[in-house]
């Protein structure tokens, strides 16, 4: 009978009882991605598009030679790791983000056909980006005074589907409690895809020219 020293075996236990209590992550690189191809949708030609620094792949170590007892052991935990693989792939693999349904699509198009009309109070750093992931009113001086209403109307309406598209994409993928974390990535790829001179708030809430 094989026999395994206490530690492994506790380990072992651990992984199989962690199994049965395993959530579905947020897949931050998968919601970076679709945050850019809804950005730069809506920003059109004027986004600059932010690029992601590939993951270094970590060096393959030499392994030491294992004892016999060692190799056992090795066998076995091996094979609970191929289980708890097949186990834990369904979820990693259904963490995705989805941006196609109709509702994503609909939020989207009003935030394109709104932008044509935002850009050039971006431009002239009358309008920016704020820390969550809306806009606001950032120089009031820089709009005609016949404008400003019209200005603040434009911005209250990016927010309200900027707030919506948020909450959807959560839904549409059957998180809700990721909305907070779509909206911080959401308010990270807003800055990095937006052209250069557009104004921005950084984490503390100062506003800054980009």
């Amino acid at each position: 009978m094989l026999k395994l020293r206490t530690p492994v075996l506790l380990a072992m236990l651990a992984l199989l009882v962690a199994c049965v209590t395993i959530n579905v992550y947020f897949p931050a690189a998968a919601a970076q991605e679709a945050a850019d191809r809804i950005i730069n949708k809506v920003y059109g030609s004027e986004g600059e598009g932010g690029e992601t620094a590939p993951t270094p792949k970590p060096e393959s170590q030499p392994q030491p030679a294992l004892q016999p007892q060692s190799q056992r052991e090795s066998v076995v935990v091996v094979a609970l790791a191929g289980t708890l693989d097949w186990l834990i792939s369904p979820a990693a693999a259904a963490a995705d983000i989805d941006i196609k349904s109709p509702a994503i699509q609909s939020i989207t198009a009003g935030m394109e056909q709104r932008h044509a009309s935002l850009a050039p109070h971006y431009a002239s750093g009358a309008v920016g980006m704020t820390g969550d992931g809306r806009i606001a009113v950032h120089d009031l001086n820089a709009i005609a005074l016949r404008d400003r209403s019209r200005v603040q109307q434009l911005v209250a309406e990016e927010n309200r589907d900027r707030n919506a598209l948020y909450a959807e994409i959560a839904r549409a993928n059957g998180h809700p409690e990721w909305e907070s974390e779509i909206r911080a990535t959401f308010a990270r790829r807003w800055v990095d895809n937006a052209p250069g001179g557009w104004w921005y708030q950084d984490a503390a809430g100062v506003w800054k020219r980009k």
